[in-house]
């Protein structure tokens, strides 16, 4: 396939994502041209008005981006199937979601994650945890607007910070029209038709790759004494290190992070994000199956091995796939990413709208300057972040040093809601697992303890479960917030 073609490719994938985003956000525009002024949440939170259909598609796909796709090819590259844990850990964290944290802050009300904090621990609790929050998930944003360039520079052979500027403009579109119901409905088309083409996309190359099926991928591994990249449990250090700090960074985290919760406070009801899950989990955890099994393909495929583990799985699909499949897979693709750009976009806009400006300099703030003021955060935001996209980490080890930021506010959400809180134990515990954090990533306190492999989420859920707990017992504190409800 020659370079005209995939350029016809790319050109394919892109038009079908401007006519789903723009068909569907002008439609919906012009269904609300009235009501954005005076519904609440209206931009937001789609005035809490999405079926648990939507919903649960909207969770699947807020987390099932970047690091799912190219993060999980390119971690299978250097540890092997046990990168499947990745996806297990969001199936986990989509059950803790629909379960408990998303059905609290639906029934208190709230538009952002800061704003519970303030309910709970105070205004500068909530000040602390928005400038973290919309950092952490600005740096999750920075990871997408990357995965949009890698896609785009797979078909194009364009270099990927001219792709991460191409799929960022429609990223911005995807939500900038709209807001959260956009985001929710154009979730439900895409869902369909990625998954559609991500079985077919597997089963073309089940029947392509050169080594006799999977059994012979299996045997090429087995051949050069890697039998460890074909299990799912790997060795006893990758289950410790990735599978189960993983699990405990993604649930920690995200379970309270605005950028996953906003699609929750979205739904009608605390109902249907119970509902939600049934849909949301699957969707999210079986996609993570296929993905880690094409990344060992492409380890050992010398026809795209030399790329590395960056591109080698992306050039994959491009070598094995017909012309038609790969526009359908790629386009699909491309939603998976844009879907989880749009959320990443839209939370840290929103915290910045609602937690600092209207907070603290707006509090008359009415809902047509809130949604004015969150379009124009999204678009700077968005522009950051694609130029930040040229540096690219290795994604799902970015993430998982970004997940650790959050930690402490899960547990501390969980105790000032059903034990004490205290304002100063909490801005103690968060002071104290911040620096923590830090020190563990740029000094060499990890090494000098000789633990240099342990992740981030280890020393920070510690240093907050302690400092939390021993503060919790020694200050003054008032009852939990729903127990004093109750």
């Amino acid at each position: 396939m020659g370079v005209v073609s995939h350029w016809g490719v790319l050109l394919t994938v892109l038009a079908y994502e401007v006519i789903v985003v723009v068909g569907i956000g002008a439609f919906i525009k012009s269904r609300e041209r009235k009501s954005e002024a005076c519904a609440t949440g209206g931009f937001t939170l789609a005035g809490r008005s999405l079926p648990w259909p939507v919903v649960g598609v909207t969770l699947a796909l807020t987390v099932l981006g970047t690091p799912h796709i190219f993060g999980v090819l390119e971690m299978t590259w250097h540890i092997g199937a046990v990168s499947v844990w990745f996806g297990l850990a969001h199936v986990a964290l989509l059950v803790v979601a629909c379960t408990s944290t998303g059905l609290w802050a639906r029934r208190l009300n709230i538009t952002t994650m800061p704003e519970m904090l303030s309910l709970i621990f105070g205004d500068t609790a909530r000040l602390m945890v928005s400038c973290v929050m919309a950092g952490m998930v600005w740096g999750i944003l920075t990871l997408e607007a990357q995965g949009l360039g890698i896609i785009i520079s797979t078909i194009s052979g364009l270099p990927i910070a001219q792709g991460a500027v191409i799929g960022g403009i429609i990223g911005t579109l995807y939500v900038v029209l709209a807001g959260m119901k956009e985001i929710g409905w154009v979730n439900l088309i895409n869902c369909f038709i990625m998954y559609v083409g991500l079985i077919l996309a597997f089963v073309y190359i089940s029947m392509g790759i050169p080594f006799d099926g999977w059994d012979g991928v299996a045997a090429v591994y087995m051949q050069h004494g890697n039998e460890f990249m074909l299990s799912t449990l790997g060795t006893p250090d990758l289950l410790l290190t990735f599978a189960l700090g993983t699990v405990l960074a993604t649930v920690t985290c995200h379970s309270v992070a605005q950028q996953l919760i906003q699609p929750a406070l979205a739904a009608k009801s605390e109902g249907t994000i119970k509902k939600a899950l049934w849909l949301a989990a699957p969707l999210n955890g079986f996609f993570c199956v296929f993905v880690v099994c094409i990344g060992l393909a492409a380890k050992i495929d010398p026809g795209v091995s030399a790329l590395g583990p960056k591109l080698a799985g992306p050039a994959m699909f491009m070598r094995y796939l017909p012309p038609w499949l790969i526009a359908l897979l790629f386009a699909t693709f491309l939603a998976a990413v844009l879907s989880s750009f749009a959320a990443a976009v839209l939370a840290p806009a929103t915290i910045f709208t609602i937690d600092i400006y209207k907070n603290l300099f707006r509090p008359d703030l009415c809902e047509k300057e809130e949604a004015f003021v969150t379009r124009a955060g999204i678009i700077v935001l968005a522009v950051l972040a694609i130029v930040a996209a040229g540096n690219m980490p290795p994604i799902v080890s970015a993430i998982n040093w970004l997940f650790a930021w959050i930690t402490p506010v899960f547990f501390l959400i969980i105790f000032g809601l059903f034990w004490r809180r205290s304002g100063a134990a909490a801005v103690t515990t968060l002071l104290v697992s911040w620096i923590i954090n830090m020190l563990w990533s740029f000094t060499a306190l990890p090494v000098a303890m000789g633990m240099a492999d342990i992740p981030n989420v280890y020393p920070t859920l510690i240093s907050s479960l302690v400092v939390s707990v021993a503060m919790l017992s020694v200050v003054r504190t008032e009852r939990g917030l729903f127990l004093k409800r109750a």
